[in-house]
């Protein structure tokens, strides 16, 4: 039976262990942040626990199935051999990564017998993994709680005592690397705090939610994550409210429920004003640390009498949580920037100039939460409350908290904002909000999500060439019209001698110049205040940029021809010169200068929408179109020269048509954002762009964002093929019948 039970696990492992490394980014916890000592440091210590997990479990009254635990040690160790391998490569350790490995692969093909002297090899094996427990003891601290986490809900949802006992030792020597470090009293006694309430949970296998929450507290202490300012009357109200739901728990006599209130309380909402206050009254905030975390617990935990207790947070916590809410009112107010002032780096680092590493791992991690968040969604509507609080839970602690290494370096406020908004997730998870208050926090997360990307990336290079040139091509496309249009009105006046008439044409342009100005104005004032609907708006703009620039390609397309585009002309100027009303010439020229004007508004508040950060670029694309329009103006009207039209006109179709086919990919991404259209993700399918790239080119890997740009692409190409290859040839042969038709009748 343990042949066959070793053969078929170590089957596994060896897939499992060549699959990881092979693999091309470390997998498992290791963040793209990290560095190299915490990398070894987190990954010696955890295989360093399975193996001695292990060993104790193969001695005399030994618990557990040392299989397990040797699965462990192999299949945590594999998925960082590729790390491994990188960080010993570039140093002259004499360290063999890859013997390691195998030998601990080959534990489990080993009987029990003979193991132990094996599991003493790797495990010497292991010590000559070094790293600098002073440096890096922070890092691995937060590593090793994220890898005891995902251990700990293993145990508790498949009832493994194994999956427990290495998420105990897990966060055992976590507490130990915790004395080498060297926060100031008030947080050491704070994490010292969490770590006891820790242990005790686990010691008692409470559900993994309280378990999570607590791991949550220790990391964000830890990597100095525990404030915000910017909505902080939202969490003190908050505290308000849970603390009188646990008022009547207590009188109810329901305690386990008032407990979980009193942490809620603590970790999801007071831990995010300590920072501030500390600022302000560092005594005041001592004060309330241990009267809210330590005393009001205590005497929950010992049943108290009702009255006590509400005497306690009555005349004891709120008025020291209203003194404090006060002070950083009245500071906030006085300075607003005072109080970010001080949680701001010393030095912020300049959007893009995080490492390649690091921005390929925030793409990386920036896709995995955006797919939880649909997961918490979909589980929140199926009313799978406890899945999708350990959804968006796991969003946040094994992805977005290596996403803000980086960032954080570039943009504190914004890494706290978003941070705080999973905060915010989580509590309506647990107090059963409505579904719509769901959707709107994880649509403000995913909108977030996008300009975390942004920062850390920076715009590049690329993407503000193409923002250039599609702000270029925008305005060269509608003015172009306008030119040719104008120009041959104007040509004619002059050269039948009706100069008079020309100021009423410049009247028009003036007129409908300064409708577009108000049209901008209004737009992007409808944008501004569209709030939660900003999505949906910009949604819309992009679809109507779409069909406007489907429109006007088939336009072009169909007065590509010289001699189609001047009867066009023609037709104009013999409009406005029949009638003799001077209004005639007005309200020509403005209508054909502000229906080009229109649909660049339209075209640019859609760009507006997905050009962020690079909005230099398109304001130069403008510019240049401007100073373009004037010089095809001035070879037309003065110069007299005849414009190759035809090149003109094939140009701006294409730019139109490549325009429409870029809003439509980013209208539906806004429309999958919102949640009106599904998201099936096909990453490893379709190229995953830059962020910047991928909106100004709305190409994005989902499947609905693809195939909406492949039809619109194919229509293109059948339309093109018709009016330039197949209805001319058709022309031809008509006219050539004709031809041969006359001749037949003359020779008769």
């Amino acid at each position: 039976m343990k042949t066959v039970k070793v053969t078929v696990m170590s089957f596994l492992v060896v897939a499992v262990g060549i699959m990881a490394g092979m693999a091309t980014e470390p997998q498992d916890y290791t963040a793209f942040g990290d560095s190299d000592d915490a990398v070894l440091g987190s990954t010696m210590e955890a295989t360093t626990i399975a193996l001695d997990l292990a060993k104790e479990s193969l001695t005399p009254g030994g618990t557990g199935n040392s299989d397990v635990y040797l699965f462990f040690a192999a299949e945590h160790f594999g998925k960082q051999v590729q790390e491994l391998r990188t960080i010993y490569d570039s140093t002259d350790a004499d360290v063999d990564v890859d013997e390691i490995h195998i030998t601990l692969l080959d534990l489990l093909t080993i009987s029990d017998s003979d193991i132990l002297p094996e599991i003493d090899k790797a495990r010497m094996m292991l010590s000559q993994i070094t790293y600098d427990e002073s440096t890096a003891a922070e890092q691995v601290i937060v590593n090793l709680l994220t890898l005891s986490d995902e251990q700990y809900q293993t145990g508790i949802l498949q009832d493994s005592d194994e999956s427990i006992q290495i998420a105990k030792r897990l966060i055992q020597r976590s507490e130990v690397l915790f004395e080498l470090t060297n926060f100031d009293e008030r947080l050491t006694l704070e994490i010292q705090s969490f770590f006891n309430d820790l242990n005790e949970h686990v010691e008692n296998r409470s559900e993994f939610l309280k378990v999570g929450g607590l791991i949550i507290a220790i990391q964000k202490d830890i990597l100095g994550t525990e404030s915000v300012s910017f909505d902080y009357q939202t969490l003190y109200q908050t505290i308000r409210e849970l603390y009188d739901e646990m008022l009547v728990q207590v009188d109810s006599g329901d305690y386990t429920s008032a407990e979980e209130n009193a942490i809620i309380a603590y970790l999801d909402n007071f831990e995010y004003l300590e920072a501030d206050i500390e600022r302000i009254d560092k005594d005041l905030l001592y004060v309330l640390e241990i009267n809210m975390r330590e005393e009001l617990r205590d005497m929950i935990a010992d049943n108290a009498p009702p009255d006590e207790i509400r005497e306690f947070v009555n005349n004891v916590i709120l008025p020291d949580l209203n003194l404090a809410e006060s002070l950083v009112a009245e500071q906030y107010e006085a300075n607003p920037d005072i109080l970010n002032t001080s949680r701001t780096p010393d030095v912020l680092r300049q959007a893009g100039d995080s490492t390649e590493e690091e921005k390929t791992g925030v793409r990386a991690e920036v896709d995995y939460i955006r797919n939880a968040l649909l997961d918490v969604v979909v589980l929140y509507e199926n009313e799978e409350y406890e899945s999708a609080y350990t959804t968006a839970r796991s969003a946040y602690l094994d992805s977005y908290e290596f996403v803000e290494i980086p960032l954080r370096e570039i943009a504190p406020d914004f890494t706290l904002e978003v941070e705080y908004q999973f905060a915010e997730l989580r509590n309506m998870i647990k107090s059963r909000d409505s579904l719509d208050k769901i959707r709107d926090v994880v649509i403000a997360i995913n909108r977030n999500l996008d300009e975390s990307e942004r920062l850390v990336s920076g715009t590049g290079v690329l993407a503000p060439s193409i923002a250039f040139m599609s702000s270029f091509a925008i305005i060269f496309r509608e003015g172009l019209e306008s030119v040719l249009i104008l120009g041959a009105i104007l040509t004619y006046l002059e050269s039948s001698r009706n100069n008079r008439l020309k100021k009423y044409v410049h009247y028009g342009v003036i007129a409908a110049v300064g409708a577009t100005a108000a049209t901008w104005v209004v737009a992007s004032y409808i944008i501004d205040i569209s709030g939660a609907n900003r999505e949906l708006i910009e949604a819309i703009a992009a679809l109507s940029a779409t069909a406007m620039l489907f429109y006007v390609s088939f336009w072009v397309l169909n007065k590509i021809e010289h001699k189609k585009w001047m009867e066009f002309v023609k037709a104009k100027v013999w409009q406005a010169t029949t009638t003799g009303s001077v209004m005639v010439f007005v309200m020509l020229a403005f209508f054909t200068v502000y229906r080009e004007g229109f649909e660049t508004v339209l075209f640019y508040q859609a760009m507006a929408g997905f050009a962020r950060h690079m909005e230099a670029y398109v304001g130069l694309g403008f510019v240049v179109g401007m100073a373009t329009l004037f010089v095809i103006y001035f070879v037309m009207r003065k110069l007299g020269k005849r414009l190759p039209l035809r090149a003109l006109f094939g140009l701006t179709m294409g730019v139109g048509a490549y325009l429409s086919i870029a809003f439509l990919g980013n209208a539906i991404r806004e429309l999958q954002i919102i949640d009106v259209l599904p998201y099936t993700g096909m990453i490893g399918t379709i190229p995953r762009l830059d962020i910047n790239i991928a909106s100004m080119t709305g190409i994005y890997p989902t499947l609905e964002t693809v195939v909406g740009q492949v039809i619109l692409l194919g229509v293109y190409l059948v339309a093109v093929s018709y009016v330039l290859i197949l209805r001319p040839r058709k022309e031809r042969q008509l006219a050539q019948m004709r031809k041969s038709r006359r001749h037949d009748d003359a020779a008769k």
